[in-house]
């Protein structure tokens, strides 16, 4: 009996130090955000004073800092902070899901499919403003149930679906390539945000549906995050353990979609974001925990730093877009070069 005792004794001091552990690297990637959205508002190629800035978030119209903070810097380091956490949140929900970390929205098709409505919009039927983003949202989350029904055969294997999503990707692609061919020079350049993943030109306004987006959506994930934990024991077990796997697969990539799909729709599909917060957050966090809130805040620091480096501290200034793509693509080649060595599956 004593011995029973002090194996429980240690159980729950594990599960303590783990919780701990946990809760320390949330508040550490929370304070890194909160860093670089400081950083966004106070240093451009200009520095303003902090008291300026926050005079500026009260509402007061400080000369020179209004414009600068306010209608520059504030709307960029929204922008990017929410498309962040909307890509980083969807992209493991869809890693976590179908236990592949090759199965985020941008390498399967679905920020393929919202940004080819969006240039057919723009170019084909000449539309603007919010009735682009409704078309690639819409079209985002028809392409996610092209993807699912095409792999679907006695379930959903992640690598089918993987491989549908890449063939269905290129085809998308191919489409995009051949609309711009034909665009007009006044739209070509509205056309090539919805390609690269940008923040320029962003307004506060442009926040709001991201705020919803993500209020709505993500909330749905979190709420789902101990189902979805279990599924990452397969389908069998997570059955076992009462979570009701074809309810929870369906909401989950409604949620993910719909995050992934509204974040497109307001900066185009920003590279590898979505591909890259889940295996950082896996690695930083280790075992034990759900990824979805440490995932969301790498995918804000990504957004962010992105932004900011691609702004500031390169020869040139790149969309956020060209940086974090540059970033991911060699992540991307390691991974399949590291699963071929192991002869494990990617």
């Amino acid at each position: 009996m004593t011995m029973s005792i002090s194996t429980l004794d240690r159980i729950i001091d594990s599960r303590r130090r783990r919780l701990r552990r946990y809760v320390l690297l949330i508040a550490m990637l929370s304070v890194i955000v909160v860093a670089l959205f400081a950083l966004t508002l106070l240093l451009g190629q200009s520095f303003t004073p902090p008291g300026d800035v926050v005079r500026v978030l009260l509402g007061e119209n400080v000369p020179g800092a209004a414009f600068t903070v306010g209608q520059l810097r504030l709307p960029r380091a929204m922008l990017s902070v929410l498309a962040g956490l909307s890509f980083g949140l969807g992209g493991v929900a869809f890693q976590t899901l179908l236990r592949n970390p090759l199965a985020s929205p941008d390498i399967i098709g679905i920020s393929s499919g919202a940004s080819a409505a969006a240039v057919f919009a723009i170019v084909v039927l000449s539309l603007k403003g919010p009735v682009v983003s409704l078309v690639a949202v819409t079209a985002g989350l028809g392409v996610a149930l092209l993807v699912y029904g095409l792999s679907f055969r006695n379930g959903v294997a992640g690598t089918r679906l993987i491989l549908v999503g890449i063939g269905v990707s290129a085809m998308l692609e191919s489409m995009i390539a051949y609309i711009l061919s034909q665009a007009p020079a006044w739209t070509l350049q509205e056309a090539m945000r919805w390609l690269t993943g940008s923040v320029n030109g962003a307004q506060l306004v442009q926040a709001a549906p991201l705020l919803a987006s993500l209020a709505v959506f993500g909330g749905l994930l979190l709420s789902r995050a101990r189902d979805l934990e279990a599924l990452r024991l397969g389908d069998d077990t997570a059955a076992a353990l009462g979570v009701g796997v074809s309810r929870t697969r369906v909401l989950v990539i409604v949620a993910a979609v719909g995050m992934i799909a509204s974040a497109t729709a307001v900066t185009g599909p920003i590279a590898f974001v979505a591909f890259l917060s889940g295996p950082i957050a896996a690695r930083i966090m280790g075992s034990g925990g759900s990824l979805l809130i440490p995932s969301a805040l790498i995918g804000a620091v990504l957004a962010l730093g992105g932004d900011y480096a691609g702004q500031f501290l390169l020869s040139s200034r790149y969309p956020v877009g060209v940086v974090t793509g540059a970033f991911g693509a060699p992540y991307l080649i390691f991974l399949i070069i590291r699963a071929n060595r192991t002869g494990g599956t990617l």
